[in-house]
């Protein structure tokens, strides 16, 4: 093997945004260059994908051809070691899930693509296929994708699980960012991203300022959360920082510094383990209170005007 992948996070001095490095000096450079593009959580994604995919592929990456990316998308689809009686009823086989192994090729794409826009690396052509040829391809230029997608629905959490998650939860920092998420719906970076003035404190409303696509909005929050943030910043939030980042490191080297997706999710996972909860990712946590919200709407709406 001409190299070993090998994700590493580094640290930026500061509290800039972290960087990850595969061990190819490629890669490195394709990672930095996405880190001022994308978001962290889509960078990190970046790294462990092409770390797979170059394990498995074991091959320089100026030397890998389609026929490699079809062999690693077959690698992907069997069954793993343990899980041989394993069966994806939606997928139809026990290997990695469709969107996994196509969100890996997204990133192998896009490596790919920024090799060839570069035009001093000797790349012309990007490994992944757009598609397989159809009849319809030749009407609007698309082929049939090289792995089939599967729309899933998020699960949510039963209130008794949500109530389960927030006793386990050991600070009030952790309590705040989950309120945000099942109160408010907010994304895990947008929970990360949160900066002192973002709070309206008199309105009961968060700003987010740097939302997916780069949207904006105002979201309403209930006072309880708002109440757990002023016990946070009162009795756990270092005073005096240079960040103006709400959730902080509390504890270790890195105290102090706007805490990472890496660390949100330890914080999370910590906790579900602790409640004994089977699921509970942040992005479950998110879908948890909109669908919570289109139920009570739906119950308002059955019990007709003036009968609610």
């Amino acid at each position: 093997m001409v190299w070993s992948p090998q994700v590493r996070r580094i640290a930026r001095e500061g509290g800039g945004t972290d960087v990850y490095v595969v061990g190819h000096r490629l890669v490195d450079e394709f990672l930095e260059f996405a880190a001022g593009r994308a978001r962290p959580n889509t960078v990190r994604a970046y790294a462990h994908d092409l770390k797979a995919f170059f394990t498995v592929v074991a091959k320089d990456p100026l030397e890998v051809r389609a026929a490699d990316v079809f062999g690693f998308i077959n690698a992907q689809a069997r069954a793993r070691l343990g899980a041989e009686n394993v069966v994806r009823i939606t997928d139809g086989h026990s290997g990695l899930s469709s969107a996994t192994i196509r969100r890996r090729l997204a990133a192998i794409s896009a490596f790919y693509g920024y090799l060839i826009a570069r035009g001093d690396r000797g790349v012309d052509t990007n490994p992944v296929p757009r598609g397989l040829p159809t009849r319809r391809r030749r009407r609007n230029g698309r082929g049939q994708p090289l792995v089939g997608a599967v729309r899933r629905l998020p699960r949510i959490l039963e209130p008794e699980e949500v109530g389960a998650l927030m006793a386990a939860l050991r600070t009030q920092r952790d309590r705040a960012m989950v309120q945000a998420m099942v109160l408010g719906g907010l994304r895990r970076a947008e929970v990360l991203g949160l900066r002192l003035e973002d709070l309206h404190l008199g309105e009961w409303q968060v700003f987010v300022h740097d939302g997916k696509g780069g949207h904006q909005r105002l979201v309403p929050l209930s006072p309880s959360f708002f109440t757990t943030v002023a016990s946070y910043m009162d009795s756990e939030r270092p005073a005096g920082l240079a960040t103006d980042r709400v959730f902080v490191v509390l504890k270790g080297p890195r105290r102090g510094q706007p805490l990472s997706v890496d660390g949100i999710d330890e914080i999370i996972s910590g906790a579900r383990a602790r409640a004994g909860l089977a699921h509970g990712t942040c992005h479950e946590l998110r879908h948890t209170c909109f669908t919570r919200l289109r139920e009570a709407h739906d119950d308002r709406g059955a019990a007709g005007p003036g009968r609610a």
